[in-house]
């Protein structure tokens, strides 16, 4: 049963610490991934592989999804940025973390997928996700500064564009390269920014302006 192979995958992750806090392991618990792959994948909605859900976009494994929610450190009632909708389950995940005072945005450049995930999130009644149509790679302005602001696709560096939607002490991670990456957890403060190289990754490339070029 789904239900089990779930449980088991979650243990995996707390034992190899993957999942660290008892917030993340809630979400997971919570969150049904089978809701978020086409119908065909169904039954390997737990296994821990990238899936495909068209227009040559994954959903990303259920440990990178962990691991980010981890390194992100949501509180909540924060307000995220998410960059790349997919089919909506990173999301949702993230939606749990800040819980029903925060609030989750995120862009997605496909219409098709975007509605997709708009239907996706609905079937589960999250209400604290806006879904937004349009390039990614600059962010989205008009609803910044944001607490949070994470990548789901590879962008070819971090930009100052982005950076100055998040708010002092705010915090992004970005898949740093093109295809495989390192992933960058970045740290806003006062006077300085520090970053970090959490290893490396395999994501699909950020396309837009200030994104890889198809």
């Amino acid at each position: 049963m789904l239900k089990d192979e779930k449980i088991q995958l979650i243990n995996k992750f707390k034992k190899n610490g993957i999942i660290k806090s008892k917030e993340v392991e809630k979400a997971f618990l919570k969150i049904p991934r089978e809701k978020f792959v086409p119908y065909e994948y169904y039954h390997n909605a737990y296994i821990d592989t990238p899936l495909k859900i068209g227009f040559n976009q994954t959903i990303s494994a259920p440990h990178m999804v962990a691991i980010m929610a981890e390194a992100l450190d949501i509180r909540k009632g924060q307000k995220i940025l998410e960059i790349g909708t997919g089919s909506g389950y990173h999301a949702a995940i993230v939606s749990k973390l800040v819980g029903e005072k925060g609030y989750v945005y995120s862009i997605e450049r496909f219409t098709k997928l975007a509605k997709k995930a708009e239907e996706n999130i609905k079937k589960i009644k999250i209400k604290n996700i806006k879904i937004e149509i349009g390039d990614g790679s600059k962010g989205l302005k008009k609803n910044s500064p944001y607490d949070r602001i994470y990548f789901t696709c590879a962008a070819p560096g971090i930009s100052d564009i982005i950076v100055n939607q998040l708010k002092i002490k705010g915090k992004l991670l970005i898949p740093v390269g093109k295809t495989v990456c390192n992933l960058i957890l970045l740290e806003k403060n006062e006077n300085e920014i520090k970053k970090y190289n959490l290893g490396g990754c395999a994501f699909v490339p950020l396309i837009g302006e200030l994104g890889h070029k198809k």
